[in-house]
């Protein structure tokens, strides 16, 4: 069974940093590709950050210069560096775990930036 496990949000003020985790199992970590999303209230659900098997990233233009994705795959973790925060970060941020057709969610993780 495959779960995928987000960890690490918080309250942080403005300028602050975060790191996420998103930790997947059951699962061969080292060939999936990881999204990081997130959906702040009333709003849909955005693309952060992603990381392939190669170590590959790609960012939303609001992360560049900010967020770096980065994986372990020895841990089967994938991380996501969250520095110069602002209070319009502010939202739950998702893992996707991606491996072929097949897309796996985790449950989400709140971050919330205070001003």
């Amino acid at each position: 069974q495959v779960q995928v496990v987000e960890s690490g949000g918080g309250l942080v003020e403005a300028g602050g940093s975060l790191r996420l985790s998103c930790a997947a199992s059951g699962i061969t970590f080292r060939i999936v590709t990881i999204g990081w999303y997130r959906q702040a209230p009333g709003s849909q659900r955005e693309l952060v950050a992603g990381i392939n098997s190669g170590g590959y990233t790609n960012y939303a233009d609001s992360a560049k210069d900010r967020f770096t994705i980065s994986r372990d795959n020895a841990k089967s973790t994938v991380y996501l560096q969250m520095n110069s925060l602002k209070p319009e970060d502010t939202a739950v941020y998702y893992c996707k775990a991606m491996m072929g057709p097949r897309e796996y969610w985790g449950q989400g993780t709140q971050v919330t930036v205070s001003s």
